[in-house]
């Protein structure tokens, strides 16, 4: 992991500190905003635990230290003029201290990313009465089976149904793909990588 040198930083010379925000590397959602410091800074990058300054308490912390709700750090960059961070992180639990995911109510993210977590959860717990559920211990061939109709579905919709009935088609074709993907030990991710690839040596090209 690449991480921004301390003196190229341009700290806030009163108070020694910088704006550092916090997105979920996952969602891309924003999760808070913090102040760090150069203690807080190499203390991030040591312990992986995003640490910041609390300009209230005037010391460092850890955020989770005593909630236990840890971010997970998975990158950190400074931006074009080296005065804020962007922060990417795991949450472990809600960030917000009201219990929320995110100090930003309303802060968009990546539904598909949170969906697809859901799937996940749903594939390690398998809750009884859950759709989802029956879907994995219906096995591999089963699931398969769903992802062709529903790819069917979706076209007939698409030639002979309007918009509404397409849009419903093509979210139930893209939830069953998820868990397709998940049974096969894969996740969103991996196809979204591959189109990222291909995106990347089509602008090349």
């Amino acid at each position: 992991m690449t991480f921004p040198d301390p003196d190229s930083l341009l700290w806030d010379p009163a108070s020694g500190l910088l704006p550092a925000i916090v997105q979920d590397a996952d969602t891309l959602r924003v999760l808070m905003l913090g102040y760090m410091d150069r203690v807080a800074l190499q203390t991030t990058r040591e312990t992986g635990k995003v640490s910041f300054y609390s300009r209230s308490r005037q010391q460092a912390w850890t955020k989770g230290e005593t909630s236990g709700n840890f971010l997970n750090l998975v990158s950190l960059q400074a931006d074009c003029d080296d005065d804020t961070l962007l922060v990417l992180a795991r949450p472990q639990g809600p960030t917000c201290h009201l219990d929320r995911a995110s100090c930003f109510p309303e802060a968009p993210g990546n539904l598909l990313a949170e969906l697809d977590d859901v799937v996940r959860q749903r594939e390690l717990e398998r809750p009884a009465g859950s759709y989802t559920t029956s879907l994995f211990e219906s096995g591999i061939r089963r699931i398969a089976q769903k992802v062709g109709e529903e790819g069917v579905e979706t076209a007939l919709a698409a030639v002979a149904e309007d918009d509404e009935a397409l849009s419903g088609e093509a979210a139930d074709l893209i939830f069953h793909l998820m868990v397709l993907l998940r049974a096969r030990g894969l996740s969103l991710d991996a196809a979204i990588a591959v189109m990222r690839e291909r995106h990347r040596a089509d602008r090349a090209g």
